[in-house]
């Protein structure tokens, strides 16, 4: 199964990346779409009124996912359950010089006006320009410091995402998530 996971800030897919080098040229962008991802962890929090329930991977990453009202199996899962929940999710990779670091933005009412029929399911879009702190190709991890200080890890589901990245460059993230069509507790 493959494991949700994103050069992104939250647990969360849809943008730009931006390399900060001076005078480097911006590079086509790069482009992973899944119409389904699959992710497999056990519940560590549950948000009823945000309908959110957060989940640990097997590999340690952590994963909050939407679960709309048509999603009955989200109102019987208690924390320890294991889970899997399938959504739809997409990323959109350009490379741009000289990007300063930004605190996370919500731009989700922009995103859900765009003439793209397809955005009318977006659920949430989150962007930030970060720094990277390593990239790890083998296993398709990256981390990142943010505009606030933290250190922040993740396990990048499309490898092409990193290519070219390298401690150093500032990246723009846009991570774009869109509503879970399937949530079902594992025995």
């Amino acid at each position: 199964m493959r494991v949700i996971g994103a050069v992104a800030l939250l647990v969360w897919l849809g943008g730009r990346i931006c390399a900060g080098a001076s005078g480097v040229p911006a590079q086509e962008p790069r482009a992973s779409v899944r119409d389904v991802a699959v992710v497999v962890g056990k519940v560590e929090r549950l948000d009823p009124f945000a309908r959110t329930v957060t989940l640990r991977t097997p590999e340690g990453l952590q994963h909050t996912v939407y679960a709309g009202k048509e999603l009955k199996a989200f109102d019987q899962l208690r924390s320890g359950d294991s889970v899997t929940v399938r959504i739809s999710e997409s990323v959109v990779v350009a490379v741009r010089p000289n990007a300063k670091m930004t605190a996370l933005e919500d731009s989700t009412a922009s995103a859900k006006k765009a003439p793209d029929a397809a955005r009318a399911d977006v659920l949430q879009q989150l962007k930030a320009v970060v720094r990277v702190e390593s990239v790890d190709t083998a296993t398709q991890v990256i981390t990142y410091k943010t505009a606030d200080n933290r250190n922040v890890m993740r396990q990048v589901t499309d490898g092409r995402l990193l290519e070219g990245l390298k401690r150093g460059d500032t990246i723009e993230i846009t991570y774009t998530r869109e509503r879970a069509i399937e949530l079902t507790r594992n025995p």
